[in-house]
C-alpha cells in the first residue's frame, strides 16, 4: 500500500486542535477517583515461566470500578535492588498471554508489567484473562464500539482507566523503582500509553509507536481498517448516531492526553500505515505537552515504507538506547 496520508512535510507541521468537550478533565478526574478508592493490588502469585533468568508473577490488580485485572509481572532473576519498572500495554484483540512472550523489556534489566485487555484477547495471540463485566451497553461485537453511544459506557473509558491503575499497581509491587516508571506500547498499546501519559503527571517516559485514537475524525475518514473500520461499520447500521459517537470519541482522543502529557515521549510511525494513520501520530506528537508548558523531550522516527509494524526491531533497539539514557537522566537528577 503506497503512502495515502498527508507528505511528510505537512505531516511534521500537522496541529490540528481536537474538539475536547468542555467537561474532559473534570470526566477523567471523576472516573479515576472512583476508580482510585481501592488499594491497586488484589494479589501477587509465583508464576512457572519455564525460563531460568526471568522470574514472573501473576498480578490482579484494581482497574476501573475496582474490577479485578490480570497482568504478568516480570523481572531479572536472582536480583533484589529496585529497578525501574516499564509496564506494557497490549495491542487490539490481544490479551497478555503466557509470561515468557514479553522478554525485552526485562532482558533490558527492567521491572516489567504486561497487562491484560479487559474484555478482549480472542482475536490473535495467546488469550487473557480478564474479563469485561460492563460490556453490556448497545454496541457491535468489537470491543472498539462497545458503549460507543455514552462516553460513560464506553469500553476505552474502562480500559484506559485499567492502564492507569496498572501504572499505581507496578509501583507497590517489591522490587520496584516507582519513581522511574516509563509506559510502552504499540497500536492500542499505545493509544493507551498516551492516555496515561496525559492522565499520570509523574511518569519518567512514555514511549509510543503507530498509536490508536488519535486523530480519530481524521482516521475515520480515511481507512476501514481494523477498530476504525469497525466503528465505520458501527455507524453504517446506526444511521443518525454520528452526533452521540463523536462525543464519546472526543473523551478519548489522544491528542487531547497528548496535550497534557509531561514526560519525555518517544514515539514511532510507519507513513504506509493504514490501520492508524500517521498524521494521528504526528498531531499527537506536534501537540505533545503543550498545556504543561511544552518542555517535555520528545523525539520522533518515522519510517516511510513501513506500515503497522513501524519500524519493527529496528525501532525497539531505538526504544531500548532511548529510554537507558532518559531513566539514567532522571536517576542522576533524584
Amino acid at each position: 500500500m503506497p503512502a495515502f496520508d498527508l507528505p511528510l512535510s505537512e505531516l511534521e507541521r500537522h496541529r490540528p486542535v481536537p474538539a475536547e468537550p468542555t467537561d474532559f478533565d473534570a470526566f477523567w478526574q471523576d472516573t479515576l477517583k472512583e476508580a482510585g478508592q481501592w488499594d491497586p493490588v488484589i494479589s501477587v502469585t509465583p508464576a512457572e515461566n519455564g525460563l531460568r533468568l526471568t522470574e514472573s508473577w501473576d498480578v490482579t490488580f484494581r482497574g476501573f470500578a475496582g474490577d479485578p485485572v490480570r497482568a504478568w509481572f516480570s523481572r531479572p532473576a536472582g536480583g533484589s535492588r529496585a529497578l525501574p519498572a516499564v509496564v506494557e500495554y497490549a495491542g487490539y484483540g490481544r490479551g497478555r498471554g503466557f509470561p515468557h512472550e514479553r522478554l525485552t523489556w526485562v532482558n533490558a534489566g527492567y521491572a516489567h508489567l504486561l497487562m491484560d485487555n479487559r474484555g478482549q484477547g480472542d482475536q490473535y495471540g495467546c488469550g487473557g484473562g480478564t474479563p469485561d463485566p460492563h460490556a453490556a451497553a448497545l454496541g457491535g461485537p468489537g470491543p472498539a464500539v462497545r458503549g460507543l453511544l455514552d462516553p460513560r459506557d464506553a469500553h476505552y473509558r474502562r480500559l484506559i482507566t485499567d492502564a492507569v491503575r496498572a501504572v499505581a499497581a507496578v509501583r507497590t509491587l517489591p522490587g520496584v523503582d516507582g519513581t522511574r516508571t516509563a509506559v510502552v506500547g504499540n497500536s492500542q498499546g499505545g493509544g493507551l500509553a498516551l492516555a496515561v501519559a496525559g492522565l499520570v503527571p509523574d511518569l519518567a517516559a512514555v514511549l509510543v509507536t503507530a498509536p490508536l485514537l488519535c486523530g480519530i475524525r481524521r482516521a475515520l475518514d480515511l481507512t476501514d481498517g481494523g477498530p476504525y473500520g469497525e466503528i465505520a461499520a458501527f455507524l453504517a447500521v446506526r444511521r443518525g448516531a454520528e452526533t452521540a459517537v463523536y462525543r464519546t470519541l472526543a473523551y478519548l482522543e489522544g491528542i487531547s492526553f497528548a496535550r497534557r502529557a509531561r514526560a519525555p515521549a518517544h514515539f514511532g510511525v510507519g507513513l504506509r500505515d493504514t490501520v492508524c494513520p500517521p498524521s494521528g501520530a504526528y498531531a499527537a506528537f506536534n501537540r505533545y505537552a503543550e498545556l504543561t508548558g511544552g518542555a517535555a523531550r520528545k523525539e520522533l522516527h518515522c519510517y516511510p515504507y513501513n506500515g503497522h509494524e513501524g519500524g519493527d526491531a529496528v525501532h525497539v533497539r531505538r526504544q531500548l538506547a532511548w529510554l537507558a539514557e532518559v531513566l539514567e537522566v532522571s536517576r542522576s537528577r533524584a
